[in-house]
């Protein structure tokens, strides 16, 4: 009688961009920003950074010095480009149970939105 060899199921292995783009978030989800330019940081050596730095409009050196860490904190438009060249984006979700207090209503948020201060809408303004 011959045995069977049983192999174990193969997970497919994320690639190593996924892996950066998990990395990030999880960087994210602290809000911690040393360990959001460590994790921005490490994803940048997966790429070839003169590509980046084309890609980005940025020097290599400001790539490299601006998620180096400490004293050094990047820019939103730093971040913003890097995170771009390397393919990845940006998206907001609700939290739950956090935040400040909220708009009263749509119309503020698009007051707001457009460059007018809700404080300074009277309540009878019917726009």
């Amino acid at each position: 009688m011959s045995k069977k060899s049983v192999r174990p199921a193969l997970r497919p292995q994320p690639s190593p961009r996924q892996a950066a783009a998990d990395c990030i978030n999880r960087a994210l989800e602290k809000s911690d920003i040393a360990e959001i330019c460590h994790a921005i940081g490490a994803a940048t050596r997966l790429y070839n950074i003169s590509d980046l730095a084309l890609k980005s409009g940025l020097a290599r050196p400001s790539i490299h010095r601006a998620f180096a860490g400490d004293p050094i904190k990047p820019n939103f438009t730093t971040v913003f480009n890097v995170l771009d060249a390397m393919g990845f984006q940006l998206h907001v979700t609700v939290r739950r149970g956090a935040g400040a207090a909220r708009l009263k209503s749509v119309k503020n948020f698009q007051d707001a939105v457009d460059g007018n201060d809700p404080a300074d809408i009277s309540a009878t303004d019917d726009r």
